[in-house]
């Protein structure tokens, strides 16, 4: 159910992002400090006053809502339908009534506040690759005529517009996730399968050759389909739900016309925040996504 509540009325928005923010207590955002008190009000934020080092500060202060001459529940609208509905920034832009610059400058702030994803593999895992087209969109106007890396297919690579894109599914704990690189090599690979529960870890591939010196390592047991021969799956031996997740990742850029490869890795932890929302209801949801900035 979407929370209109907090989209309607400012106070309702301001308290939301009071009880996300201090659901711990209320500590000063510069020195740390939780000896801090009221101290009036800022607008519709509540203000306070820290007693270490005596400077107020207020419930947006420290946060991507801080210094916004937009309303507080105009930009929860949009964090909401942004990731809950995969709305395009134009249509952002109608909606809430700003200039095209002014919605991607905030949507960006708040990509960017996202953490990355914390991979701890408990396996078996999945782990696929691809190649996403994905250019210079969004540069200086006294740059080259953009590309967005349409012009070759098959493999590429980070330099000729075309970033290799990891998922990896975690079958014990159902965890998916979505990991942009430099490179699809051995040693990205590796990095990506580092940090496992267990002494030796079980991978399903596909046959692509950067994941053969995996077979030689006893950290790993991999096994793996050979595409290329028609064959998709073995028994347990598939990777059929990082190709599910793949179709997924790709409806989820598709309404904004191209990513910028510098930009890609925020658009991507973006999809996998709306993938942990997608099952709450709205208000949990919107919670859940203003805790992910903080």
């Amino acid at each position: 159910m979407i929370p209109l509540e907090v989209f309607g009325s400012e106070s309702v928005a301001a308290d939301l992002l009071q009880q996300v923010r201090w659901r711990d207590g209320v500590t000063c955002p510069r020195c740390r400090s939780d000896l801090t008190v009221r101290n009036g009000s800022y607008g519709h934020s509540q203000r306070y006053l820290c007693k270490d080092c005596d400077r107020t500060f207020n419930d947006k202060t420290g946060t991507i809502f801080a210094h916004s001459k937009v309303a507080l529940r105009k930009w929860l609208f949009s964090i909401y339908t942004f990731l809950r509905f995969n709305t395009s920034l134009r249509q952002l832009q109608r909606e809430i009534g700003v200039i095209y610059k002014t919605m991607h400058r905030r949507v960006e702030r708040f990509t960017r506040a996202l953490d990355a994803p914390s991979l701890t593999l408990e396996g078996p895992v999945e782990i696929d690759e691809v190649y996403v087209s994905a250019g210079k969109k969004g540069r200086e106007h006294d740059r080259e005529s953009r590309s967005r890396g349409l012009s070759k297919r098959g493999r590429g690579t980070y330099e000729d517009d075309k970033p290799p894109v990891f998922i990896l599914v975690d079958r014990s704990t159902e965890q998916r996730y979505v990991i942009p690189a430099k490179a699809a090599d051995e040693s990205t690979i590796r990095l990506l399968l580092a940090n496992r529960q267990h002494e030796s870890l079980t991978v399903y591939t596909d046959g692509f050759r950067a994941y053969d010196p995996l077979e030689q390592d006893d950290a790993f047991n991999r096994e793996y389909v050979v595409h290329g021969d028609g064959e998709y799956t073995d028994g347990d031996v598939h990777v059929n739900t990082c190709e599910s997740h793949r179709r997924a990742s790709d409806a989820w850029l598709s309404p904004h016309r191209g990513v910028s490869k510098d930009k890609l890795t925020q658009y991507l932890r973006a999809f996998q925040l709306r993938r942990e929302l997608l099952r709450k209801p709205g208000r949990d949801a919107l919670r859940h996504a203003v805790r992910a900035t903080l």
